[in-house]
């Protein structure tokens, strides 16, 4: 019986491969034409294994008469970006299969939309977010440039109290370029700053609303003295706490977030003052100018008065203090100040100019303070320690046998009164005064002081 000979290929009944032979590729029937390479076959164009959606919806559209696209079929509209069919083969790159002669479409090019970076408010919450997420790395912004580590720590975690920032810098637990830094070390951008697990129990912030938010607004722009696009000063009242702290809930740091601009640039604080000190307080309100009032204020290009009523009259008219201090308790941020020796550990140099305006049977005197240094509590122990504690000083007032007179508030009589500062952009000096605060101005007027009269502290050398 004679017949056709078996195909080669290994058609149904046919012999089995020969040794040597391939396998059929997987997925491939017995027998079909090879995927890639070899001469496609007119009769069997697209009649491959269906590998994928893509195929199975083209064929679907080829029986319904339909033009087939190269889109995957949960892509709709125009909208979709099309893709190339795993099938199609680009010119050049060998023999294709029936059908397929015609170049793949490629995908219409499209514009990148642009790349929009976080704002600092969202830069803000992300390293709020991170306070309790582990060890983390810094590096030092251009814009951060000459800041105070601590300074640095403030700005770059807000809700942070600023004793326990004191606290993690003198522990050792935060390192600069691997190696242990102090809180008044100065940092260059590029530097990179290893900050320890900040974990903490936070307590829960007071809803912010909207009434809120335009309450603290208003409350702090009755109190400008001075505003531009870069700074402004405010006339900080008595008893309200410049930053946050134990017990602390509303201080000017946190009542600046009120006035956040729509960059989310929000203002930040140049300097301090005691919580109980009323008066001129800088507050910046960029970055690039916070870091270039804080070299003003380090290089003492800026210049401040201050005004006091003291108990007894000094017998030195006008004067200059020139001591070290030291707090009496390192870890406690809020101590009191006392005189130390030069040398000693923690000691720092203060220098202050003091000058007597006006006194009042031989009581009472109308001092005023040009310091030149800045270190905390400075007039206040400067005072104390030449005999003439500043009047509602509870920390350093301690006359024996002295009595308040009467129609004089028990608080502390002392003014930031004037600050001339150069203005971070132009350079140009700011010069602005604050009147006395409420109880001030009562014992000026009981005692008969004239705010207006001139005052010999502005003759003072000023190193």
């Amino acid at each position: 019986m004679t017949g056709k000979p078996p195909h080669r290929g290994g058609s149904k009944g046919g012999k089995p491969p020969g040794r040597g032979s391939k396998p059929p590729a997987r997925g491939q029937r017995p027998g079909a034409p090879a995927r890639f390479g070899g001469p496609a076959r007119p009769d069997r164009a697209r009649t491959g294994p269906r590998t994928s959606a893509l195929d199975a919806a083209q064929r679907a559209a080829r029986m319904r008469g339909d033009d087939p696209v190269d889109r995957a079929p949960w892509e709709q509209g125009d909208e979709a970006a099309p893709i190339r069919s795993p099938r199609a083969r680009p010119a050049g790159r060998g023999p294709g299969r029936a059908g397929e002669g015609a170049p793949p479409r490629r995908p219409p090019a499209r514009e990148p939309a642009p790349a929009e970076g976080p704002t600092r408010r969202q830069q803000r919450a992300a390293a709020s977010a991170t306070l309790a997420s582990g060890v983390q790395t810094l590096t030092v912004e251009a814009d951060e440039a000459g800041m105070r580590i601590d300074r640095f720590l403030t700005a770059r975690f807000p809700q942070l109290p600023f004793t326990r920032v004191q606290s993690i810098v003198r522990k050792g637990e935060l390192r600069v370029d691997g190696k242990r830094a102090k809180p008044s070390d100065r940092l260059e951008p590029g530097m990179s700053v290893r900050v320890p697990p900040l974990k903490l129990d936070q307590p829960a912030d007071r809803p912010r609303g909207g009434a809120r938010e335009a309450g603290d607004a208003e409350f702090l722009r009755s109190l400008i003295l001075y505003e531009d696009a870069d700074m402004m000063v405010l006339n900080k009242p008595f008893g309200l706490a410049v930053q946050g702290g134990s017990g602390t809930v509303r201080h000017v740091d946190g009542l600046l977030e009120a006035l956040t601009g729509p960059d989310g640039q929000r203002p930040r604080l140049v300097h301090r003052l005691d919580k109980d000190t009323a008066g001129c307080l800088i507050v910046a309100k960029t970055r690039l100018a916070a870091a270039t009032l804080a070299k003003s204020f380090r290089s003492r290009a800026a210049r401040k008065i201050y005004w006091a009523l003291t108990a007894g009259v000094p017998r030195v008219r006008q004067g200059r203090v020139s001591t070290y201090l030291a707090k009496d308790e390192p870890t406690d941020a809020d101590a009191r100040m006392r005189v130390a020796k030069h040398g000693e550990e923690g000691a720092s140099h203060a220098l202050t100019y003091y000058a007597m305006v006006d006194q009042v049977a031989q009581k009472l005197s109308w001092l005023s303070f040009k310091p030149v240094t800045g270190r905390t509590h400075q007039l206040r122990a400067h005072a104390a320690h030449i005999g003439h504690p500043i009047v509602g000083d509870p920390k350093y007032f301690a006359v024996e046998n002295w009595e308040l007179p009467g129609g004089i508030q028990n608080r502390l009589h002392l003014l930031a009164r004037r600050i001339v500062i150069p203005h971070p952009r132009t350079g140009q000096p700011i010069d602005v005064t604050a009147p006395l605060p409420p109880h001030m101005a009562q014992s000026w007027n009981l005692l008969g002081f004239d705010a207006a009269r001139y005052d010999p502290i502005v003759d003072a050398p000023e190193a």
